[in-house]
């Protein structure tokens, strides 16, 4: 049996003028760095307020000790009325941006890091992703989660092969509220203070009808919600509380929490 890195390998020679869209994760990260050190490839990778700082200087270092040429963009989401009013398709409009400008930018076939296990969920970025012809070489090669991330660190990508899954930050504001860039940094410091504090990856600051919602992987002491809740009061939002880490939370309706 064909093991997945071959497999992988193969459906890559069919392309070879790629430019690869990678946001910062482990899921893209992995696809550009096995498909540099078969071909020559371009990375593409859009700077905005959904994107954390950190997602962009850990694609900056990559690409520069990959030799990617690095293609870095403002995608224009944010200009967007379709995006910033937060629909339940919101990531088809994100998508549906970043796709045209790379197009702008980059000539060849435009390459995304959807694996299998994203078929499973609701997806609309790639009703974007179809629209604009950009191909999905794990899919095609039949590559899952875990398979990537063994190859990932078989790659010797350290960190980057245990990252947690890293939504957009717009990905945590409750459908039908409106996407804002303040909001959306106010999510990123409290995710980063509550990791820092707990030791725990899985963490979710959710904006939400009633106010902010934190979800974690782990229980919390209660010194540490008494700082986050305190934290919510200065910045003058009410907080509700501390739930379980729920994946695919970000598209609860208003209204239906």
């Amino acid at each position: 049996m064909v093991d997945a890195e071959t497999r992988l390998a193969q459906v890559l020679t069919r392309y070879p003028d790629l430019t690869i869209a990678v946001s910062g994760g482990v899921d893209s990260l992995t696809l550009a760095t096995f498909a540099g050190r078969i071909a020559p490839v371009t990375v593409a990778h859009a700077v905005s307020p959904a994107v954390p700082a950190e997602a962009t200087q850990r694609v900056r270092d990559l690409a520069q000790s990959e030799g990617w040429t690095l293609r870095v963009l403002n995608a224009g989401e944010f200009n967007d009325p379709a995006y910033l009013s937060n629909p339940l398709n919101r990531c088809y409009f994100c998508k549906t941006n970043l796709y045209a400008r790379i197009r702008e930018v980059v000539t060849g076939t435009i390459a995304a890091g959807t694996n299998t296990d994203d078929l499973g969920e609701y997806r609309p970025g790639l009703q974007a992703a179809s629209q604009h012809g950009v191909v999905h070489p794990y899919v095609e090669a039949d590559v899952s989660k875990a398979d990537l991330r063994a190859l990932a660190a078989r790659l010797g990508l350290g960190e980057i092969a245990a990252l947690p899954a890293q939504p957009c930050l717009a990905s945590r504001v409750e459908t039908g509220i409106p996407i804002r860039a303040e909001d959306l940094a106010f999510i990123h410091r409290v995710e980063q203070a509550v990791r820092q504090m707990s030791g725990l990856e899985d963490v979710r600051c959710r904006l939400t009808g009633a106010g902010v919602r934190l979800e974690t992987s782990g229980a919390l002491p209660e010194a540490s919600v008494a700082r986050v809740a305190e934290f919510c009061r200065t910045a003058g939002r009410a907080f509700v509380g501390v739930a379980p880490y729920r994946r695919g939370s970000a598209f609860v309706a208003q209204g239906s929490q």
